[in-house]
């Protein structure tokens, strides 16, 4: 069975939103929306800093992030392995890329294990502004990590889908939103800091969580249907 086609996955029913003035049928996952105004619409002004604590360094959100990418991963891998790509086949290149770009951000994520362990790397300690073995926190790696969210956003939400249709590695429009959210939210705390001198509230985390589950949706949305079949294939052979 070969790898369903992005057209497949993105022709699925609209779901219908039903309001006061009238009927909405958006072509594009509206859950990003929901999340952040229960973020901010609720929790920001919740008792005891819930969503302060929530998106900490090492806190549930960040760790949901690794559940993410590291899922994402893992879905992506199962593309690889059952989607029976031609082995010269462009779209086995990029789900490799992909594949090998969320198994690297979840192991950041966790330092490499050394969040669980406590074992890490004297090396990249030394050289880490939070002195974690990871490769973000490299300073000279650090002063660039904002703008390669705002350009991962991008590409993710928008340039992969828009001129690049037929690469199922690149997220479909129906899941932009989760991607385009983390490039606005880097712009504006960025663009606050260069006109007021002081950037809004760091709820980076938040945002962040956006882009692993966009990933982990997208690369789902492949792998699902080949797991499907793998056990439909098991169960008529009973």
């Amino acid at each position: 069975m070969v790898a369903p086609s992005a057209s497949k996955i993105t022709n699925s029913k609209s779901e219908v939103i039903r309001t006061p003035w009238g009927d909405l049928v958006p072509t594009v996952d509206v859950l990003p929306v929901v999340y952040i105004l229960l973020a901010y619409g609720v929790l920001h002004f919740l008792p005891f800093q819930i969503l302060g604590w929530l998106a900490n360094e090492d806190g549930l959100a960040e760790w949901l992030q690794f559940c993410g990418y590291l899922f994402a991963g893992f879905s992506a891998l199962v593309v690889l392995v059952k989607g029976r790509f031609p082995s010269s086949s462009v779209q086995v290149f990029w789900w490799i890329l992909l594949t090998i770009f969320c198994f690297f951000i979840a192991g950041e994520e966790i330092s490499w294990g050394e969040r669980i362990t406590g074992i890490g790397f004297d090396t990249l300690r030394d050289l880490s502004t939070q002195g974690e073995s990871n490769f973000h926190n490299l300073e000279e790696i650090q002063t660039y990590l904002h703008f390669s969210f705002i350009a991962s956003g991008l590409f993710f939400g928008w340039i992969g889908w828009r001129f690049w249709p037929s690469i199922q590695a690149f997220p479909a429009k129906r899941f932009s939103l989760y991607f385009l959210f983390v490039a606005l939210f880097y712009t504006y705390f960025d663009l606050s800091y260069i006109v007021y001198g002081d950037r809004i509230r760091n709820y980076q985390e938040v945002f962040e969580l956006l882009m692993a589950l966009g990933l982990f949706l997208h690369c789902f949305s492949y792998a699902r249907p080949l797991l499907h079949s793998r056990r439909s294939s098991s169960s008529s052979r009973d």
